[in-house]
């Protein structure tokens, strides 16, 4: 990154230096300007050497950084741009860049409800209107799933600083099966997604174990000084070890999950594995596949095996089993006689 970086400053200091018309300026004088400008910058004496130096015009002339600066040398001695208006910040932005743009500031717009990232926002808008001058393309390559009328999405802000800072907050949340909204004072830990769905996991005061809370549940919430912060060492790589979704259990409900994929479904699974302890315990025959994983037996699993349909048969254990058959059970007569 360094060595990067003070090639960035040659260059710009070479381009700075050429577009001075004023002045002749020999090899010896650009390694003394670049030498300079690196002190101002680092801080540091650093000496630049002419195989250095020769390489940066060569690069600058070249292709390689996009730049094709037309740099001439002139009475075999003097160093200039033929063209006496070319420099290398008025390139234009090439297609390519004009697309790594482009995506760049629709994966950044995912963050915009987070502070940290509000410090973008003016440059973003600079990078727009140049994007929109170069080109009239207006779809991008990359689509990320978002849901704007997600509701709670007003809370990020607030609790990631909560996080940050090591604060209590009060918190007046409903959940579903809540006729009422209750008040509680929580020590968040950290802000996790699932399925397009955001969740605050922390302590809640007085209660022992760890909890996760929808932010869209929360109906408001503001910061307590009065608590002292409790951390507890809080790891989440480890806490969500055994889980798929954010729901952890404990030990007793970490099961071994045997299931079959079809020969439509096996390809997907196989390539994108439903939790990191996923095994291929059997191919078939028949082109279908027979996996198995450890994870805790909780409502995102059942949620995650019914989605693939009569693509997936749960094998093991019983109790998981059951509980699918329970549910197709009732998803079917919820159809009863339509159709």
């Amino acid at each position: 990154m360094a060595t990067n970086k003070n090639a960035l400053i040659r260059y710009k200091t070479i381009d700075k230096c050429l577009q001075n018309r004023h002045r002749k300026w020999t090899l010896d004088n650009l390694i003394n300007q670049c030498s300079e400008a690196l002190y101002e910058y680092e801080g540091k004496h650093s000496s630049v050497s002419k195989r250095t130096v020769q390489l940066d015009i060569q690069h600058m002339r070249s292709d390689k950084l996009g730049y094709n600066a037309p740099i001439i040398c002139y009475e075999r001695k003097y160093y200039t741009y033929e063209d006496p208006e070319f420099s290398i910040t008025k390139l234009p932005i090439s297609r390519m860049d004009v697309e790594v743009l482009t995506e760049s500031m629709v994966v950044l717009s995912q963050f915009k409800d987070f502070s940290l990232f509000s410090e973008l926002n003016g440059l973003i808008q600079k990078l727009e209107d140049k994007v929109n001058r170069e080109t009239k393309q207006e779809q991008p390559i990359i689509y990320m799933e978002t849901n704007d009328q997600l509701t709670g999405l007003k809370h990020l802000e607030s609790i990631y600083q909560a996080i940050l800072k090591r604060l209590v907050l009060t918190i007046t949340y409903q959940s579903f099966k809540a006729r009422q909204p209750s008040d509680f004072d929580f020590h968040p830990y950290i802000l996790k997604e699932f399925n397009n769905r955001w969740f605050v996991v922390g302590k809640k005061e007085g209660r022992p174990g760890v909890l996760n809370l929808a932010l869209d549940r929360i109906v408001s919430l503001d910061v307590n000084l009065s608590l002292d912060y409790i951390h507890e060492n809080f790891d989440a790589a480890t806490f969500y070890k055994n889980t798929i979704g954010v729901t952890v259990l404990s030990d007793k409900d970490l099961v071994k999950v045997v299931f079959k994929a079809s020969p439509m479904q096996a390809p997907y699974i196989l390539t994108k594995p439903l939790h990191h302890s996923q095994e291929l315990v059997e191919k078939h025959e028949d082109y279908s596949m027979t996996f198995q994983l450890k994870v805790h037996h909780n409502f995102e699993l059942e949620k995650k095996l019914l989605g693939f349909g009569e693509g997936v048969t749960v094998l093991k254990p019983a109790k998981l089993v059951r509980s699918i058959k329970r549910r197709l059970s009732l998803s079917l007569t919820g159809y009863g006689n339509k159709g």
